[in-house]
């Protein structure tokens, strides 16, 4: 699965490798989490374009948001029949620019789980482009006409490289197939499957992190860093055992973005 990632190129390189003809300007990004607004690229009336949408799809059929659940990931192998993708899978499919994302092991039987960054192998001067997932996206519009643009992160079964982490893997378009998955006009949704598959075995690198990639608010360069380099994340301090410290709270929320 892919529920946090990275894109942290600049908006400059990332236009020169999606060639779309707007110049967006917006900050990198260490923990992309869903809810929040994601850059993507989509065919406009033939030509590629950028668009800002949510991340998590939102069926045209839904009728009020807040009773379905979030679809951050769309199954490769279920997006020809499954209700909620599959006319996006014929009429809506977009890239999603990306640096990498993150994992999580799940380790020994209830043992904590331990992040992972995964990221595009460098070449020999530590440098790598982007890389783009296969994206759907869906418009959805509420009961007083307003619109809503949202997406999803296209997933398969996780390559060699990866296996030992997770099962599964976000599905990467090839920079030679983008129009093949952008073009649902002229190319058929049974056809552009042909890509979903695991990326081949010399394209991604992984390593451990620290588990301050856990919370959302952390959102800066320190998360790429090896576990053995980075910091520890910061302890909770002990609580003072009288009566109102042994009084349950209830669990403060994630600050995770949200549209509704």
């Amino acid at each position: 699965m892919c529920g946090r990632y990275v894109i942290i190129s600049t908006p400059e390189a990332i236009r020169a490798l999606f060639g779309y003809r707007e110049q967006p300007n917006f900050p990198p990004r260490y923990n992309v989490a869903p809810t929040q607004p994601i850059p993507t690229v989509r065919l406009d009336e033939g030509r590629r374009s950028f668009a800002l949408m949510r991340w998590g799809l939102l069926p045209s059929w839904v009728k009020d948001p807040k009773t379905f659940p979030l679809l951050i990931n769309a199954r490769g192998e279920s997006v020809l029949e499954k209700p909620a993708f599959r006319n996006a899978m014929r009429r809506r499919r977009c890239l999603i620019p990306t640096d990498g994302f993150y994992e999580w092991h799940a380790g020994q039987a209830g043992g904590p789980k331990r992040p992972y960054f995964v990221r595009p192998k460098r070449d020999a001067e530590g440098r790598a482009p982007p890389l783009a997932f296969a994206g759907l996206y869906e418009t959805w519009t509420g009961p007083n006409g307003e619109e809503l643009d949202t997406a999803a992160i296209v997933t398969t079964a996780a390559n060699r490289t990866l296996t030992a982490i997770h099962d599964r893997m976000p599905v990467f378009v090839p920079r030679d197939a983008f129009d093949l998955w952008l073009d649902c006009a002229n190319v058929e949704a049974d056809v552009a499957a042909a890509l979903i598959r695991p990326a081949a075995d010399d394209v991604l690198e992984a390593y451990e992190i620290s588990t301050a990639v856990n919370r959302v608010a952390n959102d800066s360069e320190t998360l790429l860093q090896p576990a053995s380099a980075a910091p520890a994340a910061p302890e909770r301090p002990a609580e003072t055992k009288t009566k109102s410290a042994r009084a349950k709270k209830p669990k403060a929320p994630d600050d995770q973005a949200s549209l509704f």
